[in-house]
Formats: structure tokens, sequence, C-alpha cells
């Protein structure tokens, strides 16, 4: 299945729309490894615990999003946009949301 951010496919001609789709994952954080990624923010460097989560959730988004084009009956999904979130103030979690046109390609 072809998966894209642009609004068509450079090539393929969109012959139907199945309509827009969204999924999402939420994923909790270690709280002993975000307490010491709290340090890398005052002190500066990468935080290993929250890229591991962000791409865990991105991953899983885009896995049921394109169970969700498959149930649509697409063979595309088009204008895939990624949204990120941590609602906790602690910073306990990471959601990501995905959105994206499911459609069929001639």
């Amino acid at each position: 299945m072809i998966v894209t951010t642009t609004p068509q496919i450079e090539g393929r001609v969109i012959a139907e729309y199945r309509g827009v789709i969204s999924a999402q994952s939420v994923q909790g954080v270690n709280f002993v490894r975000d307490f010491f990624a709290k340090f890398r923010d005052v002190f500066g460097g990468r935080s290993q615990t929250l890229e591991s989560a962000l791409r865990t959730a991105r991953q899983q988004a885009t896995e049921e999003l394109l169970a969700h084009a498959r149930d649509a009956g697409a063979d595309a999904v088009v204008g895939v946009h990624f949204e990120i979130s941590m609602p906790s103030v602690q910073g306990g979690m990471v959601v990501v949301f995905a959105t994206g046109t499911a459609v069929r390609l001639r």
C-alpha cells in the first residue's frame, strides 16, 4: 500500500476517494527513565526514552491507519498528517494521531 504526505501520487491517478481515516497510539513513558530525561533537558542532549516512545507510537498509528485503509477498500493513503501531543504535565504519555485520505488508484 502506498502512503504519502502529498495530496496525490506522481504518475498515478486517483480513481476513487474512500474517505478520511484516522488512527491514534498512546504510549506511556517510563517515569524513572523520564526523570533522567529531564536532566538532559537542562544540560542538553537527546532523550532516547521519549524518542523511542514517539517512534513506537508513530509506527502503531501508521499500522492502524493502514488497517483502516484496507477495511475501506483502498490501495493508497494520501495527505497523511501526524500530530503529536503530550497531554500529561509531567510528560508521562505521548499521543500520536495520524490522519489521511484512503483512495483507490487507477
